[in-house]
């Protein structure tokens, strides 16, 4: 579903994403781990268009994105949660998933946006910005999820969230696979989220994949190692 071979991406004359390669077929969940200031947000960024890239290609299903702009690779199926959530805090709940449907023209909320988070629908004339932190990241979920995507990016979605949610921010991203079948790539530091959801784990320091290994093999110490400063 998701193909990308041999991205680099630069800050000015520093590269800081050297020939990455990242695959992701269709339903599966891969999660890319690291520290801070490895790589995992700019990958992010990039495969959404938010930061160009210098070389290499992103491939969606048949369809090249490399040089399209942000707007419309979520056109063409990509939809990225940011990390921090960026919602709209002075717009409602309604509106701020309302903002996600444009991608496609459409203009009502799908029923099975609230059946996944019940709490937006009750909150749904509140302002974003009232929100707690897990119900502003299940606000830029819905945000994403209604622009129809194949491939669903989340950078560092447990960040700002309380453990107890974590737990079931993971089990409400493997029922979002289940009913759409989506593919999703997500970017992490929480191993015990990442254990619960992921399919195949890639390890990304100083921005090259140095592990990569599917959850059933997976070594959690092994992964650790790699996390710890």
């Amino acid at each position: 579903m998701l193909e990308v071979s041999n991205l680099s991406v630069a800050y000015g004359e520093s590269e800081v994403l050297h020939g990455i390669d990242l695959s992701a077929a269709e339903g599966e969940i891969v999660a890319v781990m690291g520290r801070n200031g490895m790589g995992k947000s700019t990958l992010m960024k990039s495969l959404i268009g938010m930061i160009p890239h210098r070389a290499g290609s992103i491939r969606l299903g048949d369809a090249d994105l490399s040089q399209l702009p942000s707007h419309r690779r979520v056109e063409g199926g990509l939809a990225f949660v940011p990390q921090g959530r960026m919602i709209f805090p002075s717009l409602t709940v309604e509106e701020n998933i309302t903002t996600g449907l444009i991608a496609h023209g459409d203009r009502t909320i799908p029923d099975d946006i609230y059946g996944l988070f019940p709490v937006l629908h009750d909150m749904r004339k509140r302002r974003g910005g009232n929100l707690s932190g897990g119900q502003q990241q299940q606000l830029a979920i819905a945000r994403a999820l209604v622009s129809k995507p194949r491939v669903l990016l989340l950078d560092e979605p447990t960040e700002g969230i309380q453990p107890s949610i974590i737990k079931d921010m993971a089990k409400v991203l493997k029922e979002i696979r289940r009913m759409m079948n989506l593919t999703i790539v997500v970017s992490e530091q929480v191993l015990s989220f990442a254990m619960d959801v992921a399919d195949r784990f890639l390890v990304i320091e100083n921005g090259r994949f140095v592990d990569e290994v599917a959850a059933a093999d997976a070594d959690e110490g092994r992964i650790a190692a790699y996390l710890s400063v």
